[in-house]
């Protein structure tokens, strides 16, 4: 059974080209990942199209994109995770220098363990959506 969570909607000081171009290639990571924490990231790789991180308590994950829509979605799928799963990175326009983004997850998780998962995944999809809106895209 599929589960969907939801990030609160965040404001980015940055027009939405600008912050599509720099997430649809996962290369620009280098350029952020000081901001990271690092207690809660781990042995962290990534190419243009890809990322791998070891996430306390889950252990490794991996996402790939499966799609862009220039300039307002990146959709992501996972490689290596205990559970198969979408992520999706939505950007609005609100004026020509601010967008809007929201981070969506949808997750095949079983139904004995979604009490356990529900709210790191909920809680871990906000950290990201955080991330996302406070770093410097230009």
């Amino acid at each position: 059974m599929s589960s969907k969570f939801e990030s609160s909607i965040k404001q980015i000081p940055y027009a939405q080209q600008k912050v599509y171009d720099m997430l649809s290639d996962l290369s620009n990571i280098e350029r952020v990942k000081d901001r990271l924490p690092q207690d809660k990231v781990k042995d962290l790789s990534f190419d243009s199209d890809r990322v791998s991180i070891s996430v306390a308590p889950v252990g490794q994950v991996a996402l790939h994109i499966v799609e862009r829509e220039e300039p307002k979605c990146i959709k992501f799928e996972t490689e290596k995770s205990p559970v198969a799963a979408n992520l999706w990175i939505q950007l609005l326009p609100v004026t020509e220098t601010s967008c809007k983004i929201k981070l969506t997850i949808k997750a095949d998780i079983p139904f004995m363990i979604k009490g356990m998962v529900s709210k790191p995944l909920t809680d871990g999809i906000e950290k990201i959506a955080d991330i996302l809106a406070m770093i410097p895209y230009e």
